[in-house]
């Protein structure tokens, strides 16, 4: 694989958690923490851990992939992906598609887009040389091909990438299926560089961050992370059948 050349500030970034999809961190939405429980569940919220007991106490545990914005009694707008009682909300998907832990979706049968982005994705394949199948498959896992898709880590896009990330690989339109391809196909191609071409290790890093899998020399024992790759790897191997 070539090497493809990044600026000092990219890496940075990626080290840092500053990524595509559902980051670690992000300086944009800072007051939003992600809280990863010992039974795998992820919560998003802004709420401090005094205020999230007071609210949930009674709240049924869940790894939906939902993400509720309301209003407190104080006034201040509010984001956690337990339903608020008795309180007007905005319902806001929020996750990758294949991050929810408890997901229903069989990832063996669940049906393949072979047809949306064609000449796209192959173009991109081909210029950072990372497998098509690849592509579509984390195009698959992150989005589900929705092009104007948006989590609340603030990710965009087909791909999902970070507003910083997405800077710093030239895409300037997001929501431009072709930059957002081609963003996404670029990092890919410097993950894989990155980690001596283990797919395993660049689809961890996509998800979890590269200094995550640095730190834990593997696949980060992140629930989500875990998930994510062994989908990603399931639906790499079936577009690669049909492509």
């Amino acid at each position: 694989m070539a090497r493809t050349e990044f600026p000092l500030s990219l890496f940075i970034l990626l080290l840092t958690g500053v990524l595509v999809g559902t980051g670690f961190s992000s300086p944009v939405n800072a007051e939003i923490r992600k809280i990863v429980h010992p039974d795998g569940r992820v919560e998003y919220t802004n709420l401090s851990d005094k205020q999230r007991k007071i609210h949930y106490t009674n709240q049924k545990k869940s790894s939906v992939q939902n993400v509720y914005k309301y209003r407190n009694k104080e006034g201040v707008i509010a984001f956690s992906d337990q339903r608020p009682p008795d309180i007007t909300f905005e319902l806001l998907r929020f996750d990758c598609y294949a991050c929810g832990v408890d997901s229903k979706v069989d990832w063996h049968s669940t049906p393949l887009n072979m047809k949306d982005y064609k000449v796209t994705v192959q173009l991109m394949a081909e210029k950072y040389e990372v497998p098509a199948a690849l592509v579509r498959a984390v195009i698959h896992a992150e989005s589900a091909y929705q092009v104007d898709a948006v989590s609340k880590a603030g990710a965009q896009g087909l791909m999902q990438l970070m507003p910083e990330t997405a800077e710093e690989l030239g895409v300037t339109k997001p929501f431009s299926a072709v930059q957002n391809i081609e963003g996404g196909t670029k990092y890919l191609a410097f993950l894989l560089d990155y980690f001596s071409g283990d797919e395993r290790l660049a689809t961890a890093a996509y998800n979890a961050g590269p200094g995550a899998v640095t730190r834990y020399k593997g696949v980060p024992p992140y629930a989500e992370t875990e998930a994510y790759v062994e989908r990603v790897a399931i639906l790499r191997n079936r577009y690669a059948d049909q492509l």
